[in-house]
């Protein structure tokens, strides 16, 4: 079946939280305060992409020690989870950043959030349709040089 054959609707499953399910190193139980040298280990990313992103307005505000230290949450890691996923499906930082706006404005943006995802949803489904018709052109093409193969390997034996 392809992405765009119809196949019967089921609910999808509910991740654990808003991010999905996690795949990188689990977290220490009962933490919930990180120092950007843990987000960086837990999470894969790079100091200077984690205040990029806040800076550039992705990021929620992270709080603070009196000195100055940026001090993640759990919440916070969440949230990088999703931002992960959201470049894996190659969604503009644009919309990452207008999608984070709209969520530090609250539920009455609910629809502006579903409309944002929902288009991105469908250029996802887009690519994936195109990297399957790729898929299928390699697939044809490495099973051809495989028969070549074949075929020269049993000349050679029967020479």
């Amino acid at each position: 079946m392809t992405v765009m054959e119809s196949a019967p609707v089921t609910a999808p499953a509910k991740p654990r939280n808003c991010a999905g399910l996690r795949g990188g190193p689990r977290r220490p139980d009962g933490q919930d305060r990180y120092t950007i040298s843990e987000v960086v280990g837990l999470t894969g990313l790079s100091a200077h992409t984690l205040r990029w992103y806040e800076r550039i307005g992705l990021m929620p505000h992270v709080d603070r020690t009196h000195t100055g230290q940026r001090r993640f949450t759990n919440r916070d890691l969440d949230w990088l989870d999703l931002v992960g996923k959201l470049r894996l499906t190659g969604m503009p930082v644009a919309d990452m950043v207008r999608y984070a706006e709209l969520v530090r404005e609250g539920p009455a943006t609910f629809t502006a959030r579903e409309r944002l995802l929902t288009a991105h949803r469908e250029d996802v489904r887009q690519r994936i349709a195109e990297l399957r018709d790729t898929l299928d052109v390699l697939d044809y093409k490495i099973d051809l040089y495989a028969d070549a193969r074949r075929a020269s390997e049993r000349e050679l034996e029967h020479g």
